[in-house]
């Protein structure tokens, strides 16, 4: 009886233990459905927000953009570790990614860029004219391409560059263009959000229909300029602040888009 006993709860635990492998597996098919659905599909990988627990938190800002079979990472966040662990969470392998879109100089948007160069320097590199010779080279050094951006710049088709913006730090961000709208993702807005998205409206001669990544602690009136700019969607975290974001969740309502790591928008 004992022996019959001991093979019924072994029974049991394979059974339960291969349960929980195929509901794993499940997890992961749905998350990657979430993923390749949409013309663009844009995923946040790297942000001191928290979205989706299986994801890590560091300080800084780095998502993943997909759009007409390219892959561009947008900024790689403060530290390698944590963003290949994100790339993996996400299912994307860091030989996938195309393009290297690095916003400013700050080490919470370019420190996990040496990490991330050591598994893929098959990439094109696209920063600010204004970084420093050291680091152009640095990057040069491991076989990636470098293009230094001072104007607007084409990206690949759809895909744009405000240019280097700002005068104390300089900043480029990324345009979108799609078919719903102007998409604007920023890393930290040191320009100044609003006319960072004014630039993008004039560059591009059309309507925004979303704005997301760091704003930067603005002022709570951004919210009212937003709408002035007719601003349809924004999805903002890392460096924005909780009364600004707090201050778009409300104005906003089911326009406002809750960001941070892990978050998946698609277009």
């Amino acid at each position: 009886m004992m022996r019959w006993f001991i093979l019924l709860i072994l029974i049991l635990f394979v059974f339960c233990g291969c349960e929980k492998e195929k509901l794993g597996t499940r997890k992961e098919e749905i998350f990657m459905k979430n993923i390749t659905e949409g013309n663009i599909t844009i995923i946040n990988v790297y942000d001191n927000v928290e979205f989706d627990s299986r994801f890590k938190v560091g300080f800084g800002f780095g998502c993943v953009v997909k759009i007409k079979n390219k892959t561009i990472l947008f900024d790689t966040g403060g530290d390698s570790p944590t963003l290949l662990a994100n790339l993996e969470t996400a299912g994307i392998k860091p030989e996938e990614i195309d393009i290297v879109f690095l916003s400013h100089i700050h080490g919470d948007h370019v420190g996990g860029l040496n990490g991330f160069l050591e598994k893929n320097s098959n990439v094109k590199v696209y920063l600010p004219i204004s970084f420093s010779e050291s680091f152009k080279e640095d990057v040069k050094s491991v076989g990636a391409d470098v293009v230094e951006v001072s104007d607007s710049v084409k990206i690949i088709d759809g895909v744009y560059s405000t240019g280097e913006l700002g005068v104390l730090i300089k900043e480029q961000s990324m345009m979108i263009d799609s078919d719903k709208g102007l998409i604007v993702i920023t890393g930290c807005a040191h320009p100044g959000i609003v006319k960072i998205v004014r630039k993008a409206k004039e560059l591009m001669d059309k309507d925004v229909y979303l704005v997301m990544g760091g704003f930067h602690s603005p002022p709570l009136s951004v919210v009212q300029e937003f709408r002035e700019l007719e601003v349809e969607k924004v999805a903002p975290s890392h460096c924005t602040g909780d009364q600004a974001i707090q201050a778009f969740a409300e104005e906003y309502k089911e326009d406002f888009i809750k960001n941070g790591v892990g978050k998946i928008i698609k277009i």
